[in-house]
């Protein structure tokens, strides 16, 4: 009898969460939420465009090296892919990249001008809105920055 009397004890000693309580803790989960999700995406925003930066940086040491063996920049007309496809040009020594030429962080393909507005050559990505100019995320990545 005594062991059914602790048992009905320790049932009714179990009452679960009041519906306050739930609601402090949505509460407390949203309040947590506001704070930590633009935080977020400002570093996702950040991250990508240093990764437009970095590559950048690592098509224009190359474009020096095809430079060297060449004697020029490729052309307007043969582009980037210069750099991983053989144009028919005497003194190309490539491919000189290891894979195929890294799109922008935003999948697009990178923008190549020859002669270049700010430099002999430019090399540079429209950012998210793929529009020229933009601030923040929309802000214009190039190799003369």
């Amino acid at each position: 009898m005594r062991k059914d009397q602790e048992k009905k004890q320790s049932i009714a000693g179990n009452h679960g969460f009041s519906l306050l309580e739930l609601m402090a803790v949505m509460v407390i989960l949203g309040l947590i939420a506001t704070v930590a999700v633009p935080k977020y995406y400002s570093q996702v925003r950040k991250a990508k465009q240093q990764t437009a930066k970095t590559q950048i940086e690592m098509l224009m040491t190359t474009m020096n090296a095809n430079r060297l063996d060449v004697g020029d920049f490729p052309s307007q007309s043969e582009g980037i892919d210069a750099l991983f496809t053989d144009p028919g040009v005497d003194g190309w020594d490539g491919p000189y990249l290891a894979k195929a030429i890294p799109k922008d962080p935003w999948k697009r393909n990178y923008q190549y001008t020859n002669p270049g507005q700010h430099g002999e050559i430019d090399i540079f990505t429209y950012g998210k809105d793929n529009r020229e100019g933009g601030a923040k995320e929309d802000r214009d990545i190039g190799s003369w920055q």
